[in-house]
């Protein structure tokens, strides 16, 4: 019986530092998968896909369903059937367009602005005490790092 000697699995060196940024990152995708989890299972509570969709148009007076699909990083067909229960629930309000009959424009109703007011109002104070101890420059640092992930993971997404 002949035994062959496997070569040891050559593993890329990862500095302390960016480790760490990944167990870090990890745990970041975990908590927002849990926070997710735990709207989406609130009676009553918007999905974090419904409020993206909300948040696209506080901006804007109106936008078309594939703008909107767009913004939220959704797709068109999704954004569809969310749209529907949006309207029921009285937070937009959707029309045909006067140019393109084919098109349907979505806006926030004065409830859906006041919806999106008060999830701000409640976010914002802990997001800003959470980053509030880091100096202007460190938060863009964060951002780049973000970013470079970001254009990574959708790198990696389209390889074949």
């Amino acid at each position: 019986m002949t035994t062959t000697r496997s070569r040891p699995v050559e593993h890329a060196v990862i500095s302390d530092a960016s480790a760490a940024l990944g167990a870090s990152f990890r745990s970041l995708m975990a908590a927002v998968r849990r926070l997710r989890s735990r709207e989406t299972r609130r009676g009553g509570g918007l999905s974090d896909a419904q409020y993206r969709l909300l948040f696209g148009l506080r901006d804007h007076e109106q936008l078309a369903s594939g703008e909107l699909a767009c913004l939220a990083d959704l797709s068109p067909a999704t954004v569809a059937e969310m749209l529907d229960g949006l309207a029921a629930a009285g937070l937009v309000r959707r029309v045909r367009s006067d140019k393109d009959r084919r098109v349907v424009l979505t806006s926030l109703t004065e409830r859906g602005h006041a919806l999106l007011e008060a999830r701000h109002a409640r976010f914002s104070p802990r997001w800003n005490a959470a980053l509030d101890e880091f100096t202007d420059q460190e938060l863009r640092t964060a951002a780049a790092v973000l970013d470079r992930l970001r254009a990574l993971f959708d790198e990696l997404a389209t390889d074949e």
